[in-house]
């Protein structure tokens, strides 16, 4: 699909989908790089940039937080890269990285994500920006495949209220509409395929109820220029919620 198609589609439906944005020998490359991210640096991680479903388990990780900040690898991955190009051609402005994350859901315990709109959190002014889920394994609905509500980034933010889910703090009181439910798609996908999502758009993802499949994923979040951050209100946003996860891996707090 040409550039303009692309940009139509994306401001037409909030999302696109672009399987095999990464090749096979890409994607074993990503995995590799990210077992040594978890292996050697994730234990030194501040908690909250590292979430677990049992922070006493690591098997149990779930989520990791700027992960350009931590290894070059993915610093190139996220700046200058043609995640960056796509982002500025769907965006149709200059655009800014501001987030690079793993997720995971493992299997049995991997919790549903609940519906969102990312730029709740995001804070921006117009909220102009956008995420990418970059499959590393494939995904169903059995093990958690994410759910997008076409158009509904045309009708602005809804409101939201704590969900008690850690990674995933916000979520919309008012999800289930049968305006929601009527344009609600998902979309199975293979390792190396890419979804691209408005800030605006809602979203959720299934929990993992498989035996023994993991849920594997990238995210990249970039904001567009022509958007202004709302710096004071997001940074007492963002320390109450570490102030939130460090209680809950201190006894003593």
């Amino acid at each position: 699909m040409d550039s303009e198609k692309l940009r139509q589609a994306f401001q037409r439906d909030g999302f696109v989908f672009l399987p095999g944005f990464l090749s096979p020998g890409e994607v074993n490359e990503v995995n590799a790089q990210l077992e040594k991210l978890i292996r050697e640096v994730v234990p030194t991680m501040p908690p909250e940039h590292a979430f677990y479903e049992d922070r006493a388990d690591s098997s149990t990780l779930k989520q990791l937080q700027t992960l350009f900040s931590y290894d070059l690898f993915f610093h190139r991955m996220m700046f200058g890269s043609r995640f960056e190009q796509l982002a500025t051609v769907l965006l149709d402005d200059t655009v800014t990285g501001q987030n690079m994350q793993y997720f995971n859901k493992p299997p049995r315990i991997g919790k549903p994500t609940p519906a969102h709109q990312d730029g709740f959190y995001f804070m921006l002014e117009p909220n102009e920006a956008m995420t990418m889920w970059m499959a590393l394994e494939p995904v169903d609905e059995e093990n958690g495949c994410v759910r997008y509500v076409r158009g509904s980034h045309l009708r602005g933010l809804r409101p939201h209220g704590r969900t008690g889910v850690l990674g995933f703090s916000q979520g919309m009181t008012d999800f289930g509409t049968p305006e929601d439910l009527e344009n609600e798609v998902y979309f199975p996908t293979q390792a190396g395929d890419l979804l691209v999502h408005h800030s605006l758009t809602i979203h959720r993802a299934d929990g993992n109820s498989s035996e023994n499949r993991t849920r594997k994923a990238l995210g990249f979040i970039y904001y567009a220029d022509r958007a202004k951050e709302d710096v004071t209100r997001k940074r007492a946003y963002q320390a109450q919620l570490a102030a939130e996860q460090r209680a809950k891996t201190d006894p003593n707090a």
